[in-house]
């Protein structure tokens, strides 16, 4: 960290206490003259000295613990704001189990008011603090100029990374090209600047800050030349390994016996998070057996009067990890459809496997409903139930399709699979999913409560409109 940045971090952290103090003592002022709530005296509503050094330190020890200062989560104001967010969250929930141990008398509406006033101070600091800098011209960051090294996919990524970061203070000089005989065209993002032997005499004639590896597993062996030929140079030197066509799902690193061990096929949800998706799918797919109970039996009651054959549907299907397990779901289709699948499955131009279309012969007139009301898919709370689905993820898949799949397909099972995702509210069976597999790897990549939220909200607009359903 560059010494611009050290100055800016303290002066942050310094104005941000400042003002957090400066909030607590309006809420004491507030919570005295204005007119809500029973009025207390003076000396029932001011704090002593005691009470406003604890909340330093908890303050400051929560910024460090939420890491309210690191680079990645100031560049961007939304993620300034939500990190700030976090931080007086967090801090307050601290502050306030404290007090509840040590200083009761503290009035409640007072700790309203002085969330309040933080949170307002703080983001409107922030703001200012933007303002001036976009006024001045002066940038927020002392510029970090980046060398990538590589020129491939895997490079192409990495600049894109750095432009994103650009008001972080990342600023993307170039990149070399580890094959001087295939030397690419000149790219806007990265411009080539020259070969991997060039590097050296780049870091220094264009003053590089930092180098980024980003070169394929077979060209790693550049990697000990050059970092030997800059032990000299006072150059950051970072690796981004090419596990991308390996990979699983995120990759973890950990450290094992002072050595980072990488994990390439851990779980792509695990931990806390996995808990909490746990909770929330057996919450949710309870609510909804409750309250859709009616609906599974007027539904079973139809489809037995419709056709010959049981209610239920029972189908083998890949889930997490691969492992088969057997999804339920209300019979659609005549009872015989599975052998009569032949006529019906086509390749396209391209030869990719289509196995769904909307005028499916096999379909009954209630599996025409059921299918596009989405009604067919409500048996499969009992899968999510049992956790071998989850409320959200990739749709589980046919075995037999699975047999087709390309190696870089086979990520979409890093998840459990869902009752609904990312590809069912963006197409349903107008966007084939096997065919269509980046759908679940952006699903894996971006997972958050937040978004299985979006996901499921979206799905109610998808299923009203029975879009792509067929």
């Amino acid at each position: 960290m560059r010494k611009f940045d050290t100055n800016a971090i303290i002066f942050l952290s310094l104005s941000d206490l400042l003002v957090t103090l400066i909030a607590f003592f309006t809420a004491v002022q507030a919570r005295y003259w204005l007119p809500f709530g029973v009025q207390l005296t003076w000396q029932e509503v001011q704090q002593p000295w005691s009470v406003y050094l604890l909340l330093g330190l908890i303050w400051g020890a929560s910024s460090v613990l939420v890491q309210m200062y690191d680079a990645h989560h100031t560049g961007r104001a939304w993620a300034e704001a939500r990190v700030i967010i976090w931080a007086v969250s967090f801090a307050c929930l601290i502050f306030a189990s404290v007090l509840y141990l040590i200083f009761r008398e503290v009035p409640r509406r007072l700790f309203f008011y002085f969330i309040v006033t933080d949170l307002a101070l703080l983001l409107g600091l922030r703001m200012m603090l933007r303002g001036a800098l976009r006024f001045t011209g002066m940038p927020g960051h002392t510029p970090r100029r980046i060398l990538i090294v590589g020129a491939g996919k895997l490079a192409r990524q990495v600049a894109a990374g750095v432009h994103a970061q650009r008001a972080a203070g990342l600023s993307l000089i170039g990149c070399v090209a580890d094959d001087v005989d295939r030397l690419p065209a000149e790219d806007p993002l990265a411009p080539l600047l020259g070969a991997v032997q060039d590097a050296p005499t780049l870091v220094r004639t264009q003053a590089i800050d930092e180098l980024i590896f980003a070169l394929p597993l077979r060209a790693h062996g550049a990697i000990e030349w050059l970092v030997r030929a800059l032990q000299d140079h006072p150059v950051r030197v970072r690796v981004v390994p090419d596990y991308l066509d390996l990979a699983m799902s995120r990759a973890t690193v950990e450290d094992f016996n002072g050595l980072p061990l990488v994990g390439l096929r851990e779980p792509a949800i695990a931990g806390f998070d996995r808990v909490i998706k746990r909770c929330f799918d057996l919450i949710g797919a309870s609510l909804v057996l409750l309250l859709a109970w009616p609906v599974l039996l007027i539904v079973a009651l139809a489809v037995k009067l419709d056709s010959p054959g049981p209610a239920l549907f029972v189908q083998e299907r890949i889930g997490e990890q691969g492992h088969p397990f057997r999804m339920i779901k209300f019979r659609s289709m005549v009872v015989d459809a599975e052998r009569m699948s032949g006529s019906v499955i086509t390749r396209g131009r391209d030869g990719v496997v289509v196995h769904k279309r909307p005028d499916d012969p096999r379909v009954t007139r209630v599996g025409r409903f059921i299918r596009r009301t989405s009604l067919d898919e409500l048996p499969q709370i009992f899968n999510v139930l049992r956790g071998e689905m989850s409320l959200v993820g990739p749709r589980p898949e046919l075995p037999w399709l699975v047999e087709h799949y390309e190696s870089w397909q086979q990520r979409r099972f890093a998840v459990p699979p869902g009752m609904t995702g990312w590809w069912q509210i963006n197409g349903r069976s107008d966007h084939l999913m096997h065919m269509h597999t980046e759908d679940d790897l952006y699903y894996i990549q971006n997972y958050s409560l937040w978004l299985d939220l979006q996901i499921l909200w979206r799905t109610i607009g998808v299923v009203l409109h029975g879009r792509g359903a067929f």
